[in-house]
């Protein structure tokens, strides 16, 4: 007989004889009559063992929770006052005719659904956890979604190529992980932080449009949104410029969201410069969904003998910013103290503010420590930048760049979600006009803000780190989930990127040279773009940890408790490889 899922049967199947198949979910005992709910990925279905039939009775009588049931029953209508309104089924039960018991089941370390359940244990039992209705629901989801993918892109008359797993190391970012090579001893493979040089070098090969839902790998201190092996959708076109891959990319996203979230939904995307969102939100993946952003008033405080302010002026390196919290005067002095412990954690000395109690008097109605610093003039520019109400509250903030930015673009955040300004649904904004280089800390040495294969605006022969790249990211609800550029397609000019991160001829050679070698061949200008689908998974489900989108993913610590790895190797093993391992001292 053909299966029936449990959760799909309804009133219009009384009085036909179902087979189902699942776990057992709970199994209650009532007057001698035996019930059980049995479980399937569809949902539940109650299951009555009467005990007329002695054979079936009996046997029911060993069944626990989790068991695997095979039962063939007719389908019934409960009686009136014995409905279950939380159940799709409710209003039918199983009466059972057969019962096979496919296996049994130790008692679980914990029940199927509970939600308070330590994450650890859910990892450890990883295979009990993902019968939940939560996780399967996230994982059913992300194979909906790389099906809608691979159906747009196939439309498009992409190629779907898969590029190695075991490859090169190169600078991507992060510490690759390392695999040794027995054949070759003394040598080693990287496992890809991303397919980058590989699809690139497919547009050399004149397949124009490529695509990969790709598994990468980069050995990183991890966060919620970050695990050391990850998925992304691999994009790269030839003869495409910027313009080409943000219009693709709005396509599938628009693809994405109609069949997954809402068919009528119209999607925007806003674009923002680097620099723009930077002095407006401390960063470069802005949520716009919240109304807070910081207002740059050093031009109001040239002549001020604050310390505070005047130590930030005229400097290139330091800022003045304010922040206008709608309705913030309600904020409790302990409120504003643990506010300033959070912006101390990013370096910030402290946190000044303006309580606007009467927008009419600023003499009177501005309550403030830092008042009687300013002038009456420095207060009224302020506050005529900063356009607030009466009721609002502006936390001011001056020190280095760095610290200003992520110290206040963090206060955004927690702020927002405090005082429930964050509004619902999703907002996209595309991140553009990336400078090419960065300084690393505390040199005059450049390194990649994106990575060294994208192309700059214009062509020069003196890189800093003012020279704009064709870079771009696409960002939602204040994460950025994906990244890509215009690709160099030119040797001298990839030559010239090198040497201005100051890479020796024999570093080149050895790092890029199959690469360089290959640019000579013929290679068409090109565009591509990457997308963290753990990441968009997380978003669109409304998640908060990356961790709840894969099947087996690895704990914070980079391990996997379901499997206790990673483990040691034997020294067979490793002497195979050629390898000694030196343990640190505990």
């Amino acid at each position: 007989m053909e299966r029936s899922y449990c959760g799909f049967i309804d009133i219009e199947s009384v009085d036909e004889t179902l087979n189902i198949k699942g776990w057992v979910n709970t199994r209650r005992d009532h007057g001698g009559v035996i019930f059980i709910d049995l479980r399937d990925h569809t949902g539940l279905v109650q299951v009555v063992f009467n005990p007329e039939e002695k054979e079936i009775f009996e046997a029911a009588q060993a069944i626990r929770s989790e068991y695997v049931l095979e039962i063939c029953g007719l389908v019934k209508k409960r009686l009136d006052g014995t409905y279950n309104p939380e159940m799709s089924t409710g209003k039918i039960e199983i009466i059972a005719k057969k019962l096979t018991i496919l296996n049994i089941s130790k008692t679980t370390p914990f029940k199927v659904n509970d939600e308070s359940t330590n994450e650890d244990l859910r990892l450890q039992y990883r295979y009990v956890d993902l019968r939940s209705n939560y996780m399967q629901a996230n994982l059913r989801f992300r194979s909906k979604l790389f099906s809608v993918i691979r159906n747009h892109l196939g439309d498009l008359e992409f190629n779907e190529i898969e590029t190695p797993i075991l490859t090169k190391p190169t600078p991507e970012g992060a510490r690759d992980y390392i695999v040794p090579s027995r054949v070759h001893k003394g040598s080693f493979f990287a496992l890809p932080q991303s397919p980058q040089l590989f699809k690139q070098m497919l547009m050399i090969s004149g397949l124009d449009k490529y695509y990969q839902i790709a598994k990468c790998f980069r050995d990183e201190d991890l966060r919620a949104d970050r695990q050391p092996e990850f998925t992304q959708l691999d994009i790269e076109c030839s003869f495409y410029d910027e313009e080409d891959i943000m219009c693709l990319s709005e396509s599938l996203m628009q693809k994405i969201f109609s069949e997954l979230i809402d068919k009528d939904i119209i999607l925007n995307f806003p674009k923002i410069t680097f620099k723009e969102s930077i002095e407006k939100y401390g960063c470069d993946k802005p949520d716009l969904r919240n109304p807070l952003h910081l207002v740059d008033i050093s031009a109001h405080l040239v002549n001020t003998e604050f310390k505070v302010f005047k130590d930030c002026i005229n400097n290139p390196d330091k800022r003045i910013v304010a922040l206008n919290i709608p309705g913030g005067s309600k904020l409790t002095r302990k409120n504003i103290d643990d506010y300033t412990d959070t912006v101390k954690t990013f370096g910030a000395k402290g946190l000044a503010y303006f309580k606007i109690e009467d927008l009419s008097d600023t003499d009177k109605g501005i309550s403030s420590p830092i008042k009687k610093f300013l002038s009456s003039d420095e207060i009224n520019k302020i506050i005529k930048s900063v356009k607030p109400s009466n009721g609002d509250l502006i936390f001011f903030s001056a020190d280095t760049a760095d610290v200003v930015n992520n110290s206040m673009s963090t206060l955004i955040s927690k702020i927002g979600a405090d005082l429930d300004l964050i509004k619902s649904g999703f907002k996209f904004a595309w991140i553009v006009d990336y400078p090419m280089f960065e300084y690393e800390k505390g040199t005059k040495n450049l390194t990649s803000l994106h990575h060294p294969f994208t192309s700059p605006v214009s062509n020069s022969q003196d890189f800093n780190d003012k020279t704009l790249s064709r870079a771009y990211d696409l960002t939602l609800n204040g994460n950025e989930i994906g990244g890509g550029s215009v690709r160099i397609h030119e040797k001298s000019e990839q030559l010239k990127v090198f040497q201005a991160l100051k890479l020796t001829d024999s570093e080149i050679d050895s790092k890029f040279g199959f690469f360089l070698k290959s640019l000579e061949y013929g290679c068409p200008p090109h565009a591509g773009i990457a997308f963290g689908l753990d990441r968009i998974v997380m978003l669109l489900r409304n998640l908060n940890s990356i961790r709840d989108t894969i099947a087996f993913p690895k704990t914070q610590s980079s391990s996997c408790l379901l499997t206790e790895a990673p483990t040691e190797i034997d020294l067979e093993q490793l002497k195979e490889l050629a390898i000694k391992t030196n343990k640190p001292k505990t």
